[in-house]
């Protein structure tokens, strides 16, 4: 596989995980995509919150190119504990969300103008380990991004129903509501089965 190739497969999944979580919001009121939906407090907008800074310090911070405006006071090092996983009620969806794609800009221009193989360092992580490839951490950025959008597919689930994996592309087995209380039905018997 040619080095383009490879960009062009990172690119190509990071866009979908990107494109997936953002979706999860679209047409929810302020208090769903806000509002803890786990005893630990994950909500949908503090979701897109924390990817985008994870973002911006993998991809700027890890390989000497800082994002070029001022991050926000809750990616500061001295920031409240967990101030990147919710949005205060003066932080906008828009904002939220705008930073989060200029983040995207960012953090492909990293990866389309660096060599794969590009060493960075990333300065949270103990010494032992810190030294990192441009791949790796397209990698491991890529994983973070989908595990946090599969989070926000179950949140959406729970606020409204609506599920699927990107927008034109439910990848459902059915869209009959019928089908899935069904379904759903046959689940819990097998489980009461097994667990009698």
């Amino acid at each position: 596989m040619s080095d383009v190739e490879m960009r062009t497969d990172l690119l190509r999944y990071l866009q979908e995980a990107r494109d997936a979580l953002v979706w999860k919001l679209d047409g929810l009121s302020e208090y769903d995509i806000r509002r803890p939906r786990t005893p630990t407090g994950t909500n949908l907008l503090g979701l897109v919150k924390h990817v985008a800074a994870v973002e911006i310090g993998y991809f700027g911070d890890t390989f000497g190119r800082p994002f070029e405006e001022q991050v926000p006071a809750w990616m500061a090092p001295d920031a409240e504990l967990n101030a990147d996983m919710w949005a205060s009620a003066d932080e906008s969806r828009e904002d939220i969300v705008g930073l989060y794609r200029r983040a995207w800009r960012h953090s492909d221009a990293t990866i389309t103008e660096l060599p794969l193989d590009a060493r960075g360092r990333v300065p949270w992580w103990p010494a032992e380990r810190a030294e990192v490839t441009l791949h790796h951490i397209a990698v491991r950025v890529i994983a973070d991004t989908q595990r946090h959008a599969g989070h926000a597919d179950i949140l959406r689930e729970l606020t409204d129903g609506a599920a699927g994996l990107i927008p034109g592309k439910d990848n459902l087995a059915s869209t009959d509501q019928a089908w899935w209380a069904a379904y759903r039905d046959r689940v819990e018997q097998a489980a009461k089965q097994a667990d009698a």
